[in-house]
């Protein structure tokens, strides 16, 4: 389970120093987020929150493209906020915060259309969270987010989990996580439930860029070291262990080598939904 002290300590320090690579790692993805975002604004949206923004790379697509909105990016980690502000000086319209979003939603109101890149999953009490947005909203607002699909799918998780010792099958869980919300019908539930009209989810397979450049496979290792399912299993093992993980780790990111890239097999859901009529 993640939690709020989490993302506002070491996991945020962690995340912020490698904000260009995990940015990366959704290259392939951030086109599909990017377009369904921009098909459910409408004339009247003026208002938009990017919950559990990161550096800020949904909320800087989203801005120039939607120059008559204002894009207000959320996140809890410090570090993070002050990359994405770094990152959006020269952009007018948005703007970002360090706060929990259950806590500022309601400093926004009414806001038009929430957006996110993968940061829903983690509310440790969803219906809880998704309702206070509800509360917040304008009349018709909308919400579209992206968050991963099952973990088989997934290799990126599945493999490298595997070569660190680990179970990659254990069974699907609804705690907060990368897949908490892999479960389309547990999500279609929190969702209505919590005052929301969801589409069909658009389920969209894409290939998770692990590394790049002149050494792609070492750039993975080094990055799956970092960030990932693998990370406190490296980082928590003896000596010898490391070394055999991170030996097994290179076996499997070879084997997804192609050229200048290593991309492992994903797949994402892609939600949209609109503020349910009282």
């Amino acid at each position: 389970m993640t939690t709020a002290y989490d993302w506002t300590g070491r996991i945020g320090d962690v995340w912020a120093e490698e904000w260009r690579r995990t940015d990366r790692s959704f290259t392939n993805l951030t086109p599909h987020l990017n377009a369904a975002i921009l098909a459910a604004a409408t004339p009247q949206t003026r208002k938009i929150i990017d919950i559990g923004c990161g550096a800020g790379a949904t909320s800087l697509a989203t801005a120039p493209a939607l120059p008559n909105a204002t894009v207000t990016g959320i996140d809890l980690s410090p570090t993070l906020i002050e990359i994405a502000r770094h990152r959006s000086e020269t952009q007018a319209n948005a703007s970002f915060e360090c706060a929990d979003i259950t806590v500022a939603a309601p400093n926004h109101a009414p806001t038009d259309l929430y957006v996110s890149r993968h940061g829903v999953m983690f509310f440790a009490d969803p219906i809880a969270a998704f309702t206070i947005l509800a509360e917040a909203a304008a009349p018709d607002a909308g919400l579209v987010f992206s968050c991963f699909a099952e973990r088989a799918v997934n290799r990126w998780a599945t493999e490298i989990v595997t070569a660190t010792g680990g179970d990659a099958h254990s069974p699907t869980s609804t705690t907060p996580g990368p897949f908490a919300f892999a479960d389309p019908s547990h999500v279609a539930t929190i969702l209505e439930e919590s005052g929301w009209h969801a589409a069909t989810p658009q389920r969209i397979a894409f290939s998770y860029r692990a590394g790049e450049g002149t050494d792609p496979v070492a750039d993975a290792v080094d990055y799956f070291c970092r960030i990932g399912p693998a990370a406190s299993a490296i980082r928590d093992a003896a000596p010898g262990e490391r070394e055999r993980h991170i030996a097994r780790l290179t076996q499997v990111c070879e084997r997804y080598c192609d050229g200048d890239t290593v991309e492992f097999p994903a797949a994402a859901w892609i939600w949209t939904a609109r503020k349910s009529a009282n």
